[in-house]
């Protein structure tokens, strides 16, 4: 079959590999029929390279068809169509049942001292082959897996494989008060969702993205926006009564614009040969952390800042007397995406689209497309917002 390769720090290829095929009694075989780029692919394009090996298939926003199950597997058949979770679990060890399928205990990548395993995405996160390609194993196909229905545009489902659990967790773990204000910090997919959904919770919404593209977006669907600019943070006070939001989303992430130091060290450990660059990152890797620095900056005192952008340093500078002088909680970690569906499924498969999930996709492509894509979605050109391929 066809998929998405890395290659290395910048470069992925379309390669022929081979068919996946059944290893486990709870696997089964999905033949993908779309796929989404989502922010984190890019950290593996660029920040990530040492925990890669040439040759990794990555994605993990895939969805499709099922094609063959394992003897254990006695909820899906053949024919059913189901988008997949990135993060794989089990659903039955402690951690998934006090909802924290994120930490599943069966898939721990305890070398790493990491969470569960994710699909496509790095030693870290257990080397599995991604869905950015034409099939894809499932392992723990009794549990993962969410059916929906047969009709409809992939768009209106795909994107509970990530993008809208994941933004739901981050507006549930910021938590502003009813009725209260939340600030979204970045407007890719994460950040768009998250904007939506704090407006249907009901909520005051201010969004900051530096591209206007995304934030004309965000407009849409009745966010307030701000250009990001050194200043934002009193911008955002001026705007809320002089307090400060009270609840911050950081959809940025480590790779935040702004953050010139950090961004130096992350370049020079990119040039150690893996070995040293894993073990520079395991005990000594920094983030850019603009975002989080606005964050703390910006929210209110008593306030609550929601961490869903991706951070991957060991020994990144935190501003902790500010942040025990404000009195700040933060919430934040890899989505419990099974944990949320129930709430989700009946959004997303409503037909007046509350949360715009059909106004979240702005480029199609062929899977022969996608290196093309990563380059246009990494340097933001084109007004990419959000990829779809199309296997």
């Amino acid at each position: 079959m066809k998929a998405l390769t890395w290659q290395g720090k910048r470069s992925v290829s379309v390669e022929e590999v081979p068919d996946p095929r059944i290893q486990e009694p709870t696997d089964a075989i999905v033949r993908i029929t779309s796929s989404g780029i989502c922010g984190s692919d890019l950290h593996l394009y660029e920040v990530l390279g040492p925990f890669m090996d040439k040759g990794d298939v990555v994605g993990h926003e895939p969805m499709g068809i099922v094609e063959e199950v394992g003897s254990a597997v006695t909820d899906l058949k053949p024919g059913d169509r189901v988008v997949i979770p990135f993060n794989i679990s089990c659903g039955h060890c402690f951690m998934c049942r006090h909802g924290l399928q994120s930490q599943c205990e069966t898939t721990q990548v305890r070398e790493y001292n990491s969470g569960c395993a994710i699909y496509g995405y790095s030693r870290m996160y257990g080397s599995v082959p991604g869905g950015q390609a034409e099939y894809l194993r499932v392992p723990h196909a009794d549990y993962g897996p969410i059916k929906v229905p047969d009709t409809g545009e992939d768009e209106r489902y795909l994107y509970l494989s990530d993008v809208v659990p994941t933004a739901w967790q981050a507006v549930q773990y910021a938590a502003p008060p009813e009725g209260g204000s939340l600030a979204v910090l970045g407007l890719g997919p994460i950040g768009q969702m998250s904007a939506r959904i704090g407006r249907h919770l009901g909520y005051r919404v201010i969004a900051v993205d530096p591209v206007a593209e995304r934030r004309a977006m965000a407009e849409r669907h009745g966010v307030e926006t701000l250009d990001s600019h050194p200043g934002v943070a009193d911008e955002l006070r001026e705007s809320t009564d002089g307090r400060g939001p009270d609840a911050v989303v950081d959809a940025v992430g480590m790779e935040a614009h702004g953050s010139p130091v950090a961004g130096l060290a992350q370049q020079a450990v990119g040039l150690l040969p893996d070995p040293l660059a894993r073990k520079a990152m395991e005990t000594a890797g920094s983030d850019r952390l603009n975002a989080v620095y606005t964050a703390i900056d910006a929210v209110r005192r008593g306030g609550t800042i929601s961490l869903s952008g991706v951070y991957g340093g060991s020994k990144s500078p935190l501003p902790l007397l500010t942040m025990f002088d404000k009195q700040l909680q933060f919430r934040m970690g890899q989505c419990n995406v099974k944990r949320w569906i129930d709430d989700l499924l009946p959004l997303v498969d409503d037909p007046s689209d509350p949360l715009g999930v059909l106004d979240l996709k702005t480029h199609t492509a062929s899977l022969d497309e996608a290196p093309e894509m990563y380059e246009k979605f990494q340097k933001k050109q084109d007004g990419c917002i959000k990829v779809v391929l199309k296997p």
